[in-house]
């Protein structure tokens, strides 16, 4: 008798890396769009004041682009946890590879979407107002991402009730045929 053929679904490490850098990409353009932009009063040529209140855009620009890494990093960490087959060491550390690329792309992608959308004047008059695109101050919020994704992971792994995380063995069926004698043990009980 011959048992039906179970589809495995496995994810490899190279298309979990690949698929996390084009939803960087994603998101850094999405970034992009929702970061504003600092308005500077021109008082000399190529000299700036920034307007009272815009520096905060700065604070608004770096907590969008978290945000976005925080949900990308939680959601990809479940996404990979429920592929049940690619449960394991290779797979978080894809995720973690793919999500700090990721992270690393949507910051490119976004600081240059961001320029296009408020792109550079050349030589504005002194008491015009101008829009500085929006930008990251710091690197450090790269981290955040494969941080979320490594942390979730985590805590799905010590949550589990299985040893082998759930994978199984679907491929070996243990066969028992009842020629096997019960073990026993010094005292005849089995």
């Amino acid at each position: 008798m011959t048992t039906p053929h179970r589809p495995r679904l496995l994810l490899s490490p190279a298309r979990l890396v690949s698929s996390l850098v084009l939803l960087g990409a994603v998101s850094g353009i999405v970034w992009a769009f929702l970061a504003p932009a600092e308005r500077l009063l021109v008082v000399a040529e190529d000299q700036g004041v920034v307007l009272t209140t815009e520096s905060l855009h700065r604070f608004d620009a770096v907590a969008i682009f978290v945000g976005i890494g925080l949900v990308l990093g939680v959601l990809s960490a479940v996404a990979v946890w429920g592929i049940r087959k690619s449960r394991g060491p290779v797979a978080v550390a894809a995720l973690v590879v793919g999500s700090g690329l990721g992270s690393g792309v949507a910051a490119l992608a976004g600081m240059g979407v961001a320029r296009l959308r408020f792109p550079r004047e050349d030589n504005p008059s002194v008491g015009s107002i101008v829009a500085m695109a929006p930008g990251l101050s710091t690197p450090m919020v790269m981290v955040v991402q494969p941080l979320a994704a490594a942390l979730v992971y985590l805590l799905l792994v010590s949550l589990s009730p299985h040893d082998d995380l759930g994978v199984g063995h679907g491929d070996r069926d243990e066969v028992v045929t009842g020629d096997e004698s019960p073990t026993v043990d010094a005292d005849g009980r089995p």
